[in-house]
């Protein structure tokens, strides 16, 4: 049983794949139902919206609304991405690629579940991991993590850890360091934004990257912004 929710950004009627836009938000007392308004949620509207404008017509966005806010571990945002792949499966055919984008939890959700079948690459926005989750399988997937310099939430030096732990799995794993870049992503929100959308539309849909994506999937894997 799961109350997750799937919004969409973009939604065309024969996609060539799927991107899966993932919020952050730690719990709260009370209510544990996830807000279509709360900031968490509302941080990853303009991200949704730059991958949509970077795929032109030929992705679906949809973004995922969790279960519950925070990490239930009784049922996890991961639990609510599986589904939401399986929501993405019988609405546009099961044997199309997906993308992942996710932000802090919707960060570590991300990684954590790139190992799903129908998932090609993972971005990771500041993600609120652990070390050891590095050890998760992403054979044949693309990863990128960005992470801002200044994050006091979310170590930076978890994610980079993390990183060199997938890059033994993964087809390619980049990281990015963002300069002066913060937890909620405002300082500096075009690289954070940019940089998703790039790596999206370069994995998804095969775009000829450009920029800090292009030497990323060249074969460059640590990059400062």
């Amino acid at each position: 049983m799961t109350h997750a929710r799937l919004l969409d950004t973009v939604a065309p009627s024969a996609p060539r794949g799927v991107a899966l836009v993932l919020h952050g938000g730690a719990a709260r007392r009370g209510s544990m139902r996830v807000s279509p308004t709360q900031l968490s949620v509302l941080r990853m509207v303009p991200v949704a919206a730059r991958i949509a404008r970077a795929v032109r017509g030929e992705a679906a966005v949809l973004r995922l609304l969790n279960s519950t806010r925070g990490w239930d571990a009784t049922h996890t945002p991961v639990d609510d991405v599986r589904w939401a792949l399986g929501q993405v499966a019988e609405r546009f055919g099961p044997d199309l690629p997906v993308t992942l984008v996710g932000h802090s939890l919707g960060g570590r959700a991300a990684l954590l579940a790139a190992g799903e079948h129908s998932v090609v690459s993972a971005v990771a926005l500041n993600p609120w991991v652990y070390p050891e989750e590095g050890r998760a399988d992403v054979s044949g997937r693309r990863v990128l993590i960005v992470h801002g310099d200044d994050d006091r939430v979310a170590p930076a030096r978890r994610s980079a850890s993390v990183a060199c732990n997938l890059a033994r799995t993964a087809e390619l794993v980049g990281y990015v360091s963002v300069s002066g870049g913060k937890h909620a992503m405002l300082r500096r929100s075009d690289v954070f934004d940019g940089l998703a959308a790039q790596f999206t539309a370069a994995t998804l849909l095969g775009r000829e990257p450009t920029g800090v994506v292009g030497r990323v999937l060249a074969g460059e894997q640590w990059v400062e912004v």
